[in-house]
């Protein structure tokens, strides 16, 4: 007999799957980029910090990239879901990593003033795309759902969606309302006009805000010289 978790899986999958045809709909290319950019960004901090080979960061990339873009291709709509988690959760990783070694290099003096303050720059703007794919992904069910019209309860709600003007009836929020959102989240700590609604996308930025401030005391500490 099969398990109600199995049945409740092999539902969504299906449900995922016969949306297929709204995929061209999808504006893909701005995951890839995001990824891409992400990538770049790290993998110039792993040579700075000393934590890997800067091909590391590539070849992951790479290595993740390739099979989501089989996917797009093949409209395999939850390969495409499967792969886009696994690709940013990775991503993730690798900014933590990031920027635990950033802390350490604090205390421990291995770099200089400019090198640490170019360093946590590039950190905190790998963090606003980091999220903001996070967001891109997770909001309403995903990408798909958002433009298969079919969206789940929303996890942001954007100023647009509560408004009675006509004119954003069929509004759908884009990557950049998500990098937007996630900016916001590294500079002000807050999404400032989103509400954020589900207890995941909570946690989402509760951990974004964490390393942006995280980022800003070590450019504090470094500045006031006191580590």
């Amino acid at each position: 007999m099969d398990k109600p978790e199995n049945h409740m899986i092999e539902t969504i999958e299906k449900e995922i799957e016969d949306l297929a045809h709204y995929a061209g709909r999808v504006p893909r290319w701005s995951f890839a980029v995001a990824v891409v950019s992400i990538g770049t960004l790290l993998s110039v901090l792993f040579v700075n910090l000393k934590i890997a080979p800067g091909w590391i960061g590539v070849v992951i990339v790479m290595a993740l990239l390739l099979p989501w873009l089989l996917a797009v291709l093949n409209k395999h709509q939850t390969w495409t879901r499967r792969i886009a988690f696994t690709t940013i959760t990775v991503l993730t990783i690798g900014l933590i990593t990031s920027a635990v070694f950033l802390v350490s290099a604090l205390f421990r003096h291995t770099e200089n003033a400019l090198g640490l303050f170019r360093d946590a720059i590039l950190l905190w703007s790998t963090n606003i795309i980091v999220f903001a794919v996070w967001y891109w992904e997770v909001d309403q069910g995903g990408p798909l759902k958002r433009h298969a019209n079919v969206p789940n309860a929303p996890d942001l709600l954007f100023p647009q969606m509560a408004s009675s003007v006509d004119a954003w009836i069929n509004w759908k929020p884009s990557f950049i309302d998500y990098l937007f959102v996630a900016f916001n989240t590294s500079t002000a700590f807050s999404p400032t006009d989103t509400l954020v609604m589900s207890t995941r996308a909570k946690i989402l930025m509760m951990t974004q805000a964490s390393i942006s401030l995280v980022i800003v005391a070590i450019i504090a500490a470094r500045a006031i010289n006191i580590a």
